[in-house]
C-alpha cells in the first residue's frame, strides 16, 4: 500500500494506546478470544483454526465504547456543554453508555433506515436520538447545525485520534489473550500473532487495532474488509487518498460511510497490508454460521469471518495464530428470523 505519501509521525502510538486501555480498565469489558475451525463450515473455501475476537459481546454490543469513552474521559469539564455525536448505530450506543457514565444526556443523529435495535439500543442507555437521512454527510451536516446551536462537543465516530486510541486497546487484548492462551496450554500456537482480519466501516478500528499490534509485533499482517458494495477504503488506497464514493449499497450498515477519515487512510496506508472485499451473500453466510457457533452476530460484526469462509483470505500457515475481530452483535432479530427461514426453505 505505497501509492502516494504519508509520514508516520502523526500516527497514534502504543504510549497513547496503553493510556486509554487504562481509561477503560473497569469501564469495557475484556471480550473473549474464543477458538473456532473454519471446517465446521459446510463447503468452506479454507478450512483452519481461527480465534475471533468477540466484540459483539462488548457493552453496547460493539467495540464502539472503546473509542467513544476515551474521547469522552478526556473532555473534563467540557463535557458539562453537552455530547452529540451521528452514527449508523453502534458508535452512538458508544457514546450513549460513555455519557451515562459521566452523568450526561448524549444527543445522537441517526439515519432514518438505522436499525430499529440500534435505535432503541442508544434511547435505552439513555440517549436522545434524532433520524436524519441516508448518508453520513447528512448526519454529519445535522449535528454541525446542533453543535452550533448548542454548544455540545461532538464525539466524532472514528478520525480522531482519541478514537484511534480506543479502539487500539482491541490489539493490545488480542496480543495479551494470546499470550495467556499459550501459556494456559489452551493452543499450540506461538505468540506472535501472524495474521489479523479487522473490518472497515469509517476506519477507527482497524487503525487502533493495526497501530497496537504492529507496535507489539511488526511481522503480523493486518488485513482489513469492506462490503463489496462499500469499498471506500480500498478505493482511497489503490487512489493514494481518500476518496468520496458515489454510491453505496450493503447490508452491511455499520460498514457504509461514503468516505474514510484522514488519519485512518493514513493508518491503513502505512500498516496495513491489504484490504478485501465480500459480497452481501458471502456476509449474510457468515452471520448465518456465526449463530451456529452460538454467536449473535451483525452484518456488519460478520464481514471477516465472510471473508474467511469464502477464501478470499486463507489462515496463517505455520507458527502464528489467525484472528478474525467480529466488530459488532446488534442484530435485527426480524432479519435473522427471515435469513433462517430462507435457508430453511433452499434446503427443504
Amino acid at each position: 500500500m505505497k501509492a502516494g505519501q504519508t509520514s508516520a509521525n502523526h500516527l497514534v502510538g502504543l504510549d497513547e494506546i496503553r493510556a486509554a486501555a487504562e481509561r477503560l480498565r473497569g469501564v469495557a469489558r475484556r471480550t473473549p478470544l474464543h477458538p473456532v475451525n473454519l471446517a465446521a463450515a459446510e463447503g468452506a473455501a479454507t478450512p483452519g483454526r481461527v480465534w475471533l475476537k468477540c466484540e459483539n459481546l462488548q457493552h453496547g454490543g460493539a467495540f464502539k465504547l472503546r473509542g467513544a469513552y476515551n474521547f469522552v474521559s478526556k473532555l473534563g469539564a467540557a463535557r458539562d456543554a453537552g455530547i452529540l455525536t451521528y452514527s449508523s448505530g453502534n458508535h452512538a450506543q458508544g457514546v450513549a453508555y460513555a455519557a451515562r457514565a459521566f452523568d450526561q444526556t448524549a444527543t445522537v443523529v441517526m439515519p432514518v433506515d438505522a436499525p430499529t435495535v440500534k435505535v432503541e439500543g442508544a434511547r435505552a442507555l439513555g440517549a436522545r436520538v434524532e433520524q436524519v437521512g441516508l448518508t453520513t454527510r447528512e448526519r454529519q451536516e445535522r449535528a454541525e447545525e446542533l453543535a452550533s446551536q448548542t454548544g455540545a462537543i461532538i464525539v466524532p465516530p472514528f478520525d480522531h485520534p482519541a478514537i484511534i486510541a480506543g479502539q487500539g486497546t482491541v490489539g493490545l487484548e488480542i496480543s495479551e489473550q494470546l499470550r495467556d492462551a499459550e501459556r494456559r496450554g489452551v493452543t499450540r500456537d506461538p505468540v506472535p500473532p501472524q495474521l489479523v482480519l479487522v473490518p472497515i466501516g469509517g476506519g477507527g478500528l482497524i487503525s487502533g487495532t493495526a497501530a497496537a499490534l504492529k507496535a507489539l509485533h511488526p511481522d503480523v499482517r493486518i488485513i482489513g474488509v469492506e462490503p463489496a458494495g462499500a469499498p471506500a477504503m480500498q478505493r482511497s488506497l489503490k487512489e493514494g487518498s481518500p476518496v468520496t464514493l458515489d454510491t453505496i449499497d450493503t447490508i452491511a450498515d455499520g460498514l457504509k460511510p461514503i468516505r474514510v477519515g484522514d488519519l485512518t487512510f493514513a493508518h491503513c496506508h502505512d500498516l496495513v497490508e491489504r484490504v478485501v472485499t465480500v459480497s452481501d451473500e458471502e456476509i449474510r453466510a457468515a452471520v448465518l454460521w456465526c449463530f451456529r457457533q452460538h454467536l449473535v452476530v451483525e452484518p456488519s460484526g460478520a464481514a471477516t469471518v465472510a471473508a474467511l469462509l469464502a477464501g478470499h483470505v486463507r489462515p496463517a500457515a505455520g507458527p502464528g495464530a489467525t484472528v478474525a475481530v467480529i466488530s459488532g452483535g446488534n442484530l435485527d432479530p426480524s432479519l435473522l428470523a427471515r435469513w433462517l427461514s430462507e435457508e430453511g426453505a433452499l434446503v427443504a
